[in-house]
């Protein structure tokens, strides 16, 4: 089947099974391998990219179900050389260990931070909403402290 996917704004044009995982697609079609495949069942998030905006498993994604539709990978998440503030946030912060939770963290936590869904000034109940919404992705390096704290710096400066 030869699937049309629009990935971090770019059109591509290939031809594979329809069952394919949109993981393995990403990765070994299209050579973008940011995005990292943990436990191949949906349960831990290292393969979050942005469907239509939406924040999915990307290991749980038959390629059939993405023909003409928007992928974002966090290869997208920049613009040119600039960071999103969320991948900035990481580093700053000292979110990012081992790296194979990193970009489903990114991308999710960039879903986040873009839709404002980080409300507030109360900290307590940021961190506690910001823990809630990054709840499917799974690190076990970091405690997520520092990612947490990552997300509240993001979305504060994107806030302003």
């Amino acid at each position: 089947m030869k699937v049309t996917l629009d990935v971090n704004g770019g059109e591509h044009h290939v031809e594979v099974s329809p069952w394919k995982r949109l993981l393995d697609v990403l990765r070994e079609d299209l050579r973008l391998t940011g995005t990292k495949e943990g436990c191949g069942e949906g349960e831990c998030g290292a393969c979050t990219v942005m469907l239509d905006g939406e924040a999915v498993n990307s290991c749980l994604v038959a390629v059939g179900q993405c023909d003409g539709r928007t992928i974002t990978t966090v290869e997208g998440l920049a613009k040119g050389d600039v960071l999103h503030a969320v991948q900035r946030a990481l580093v700053a912060c000292g979110g990012a260990q081992c790296g194979i939770c990193t970009p489903g963290i990114a991308v999710c936590a960039a879903h986040v931070v873009d839709r404002g869904l980080v409300i507030g000034r109360d900290e307590a109940a940021a961190r506690a909403q910001v823990r809630e919404l990054l709840a499917g992705n799974i690190c076990r390096c970091t405690g997520y402290q520092l990612i947490v704290d990552a997300v509240i710096a993001a979305a504060r400066e994107v806030e302003s």
